[in-house]
């Protein structure tokens, strides 16, 4: 299955190759990302680390900012 991702901290589009079955979870360790410091949305919606992917999904994975 092939996804395209948007980072949005990088400002930077990727298209990766991922197995079925793969969640977002899988996906953000995958990549070396910390999945308590982002927001994904897939195809425009904001999902959860559990959300298995399909073939084709367009993810953006953005940054929370944080601060006080």
């Amino acid at each position: 299955m092939r996804v395209k991702v948007f980072l949005e901290k990088e400002n930077a589009h990727k298209s990766m190759e991922i197995p079925k079955d793969h969640t977002i979870e899988s996906l953000l360790k995958r990549m070396k990302i910390n999945p308590q410091t982002v927001i994904v949305s897939r195809n425009g919606e904001v999902v959860t680390e559990q959300e298995i992917l399909d073939d084709k999904d367009e993810l953006k994975i953005f940054s929370v900012k944080l601060g006080g």
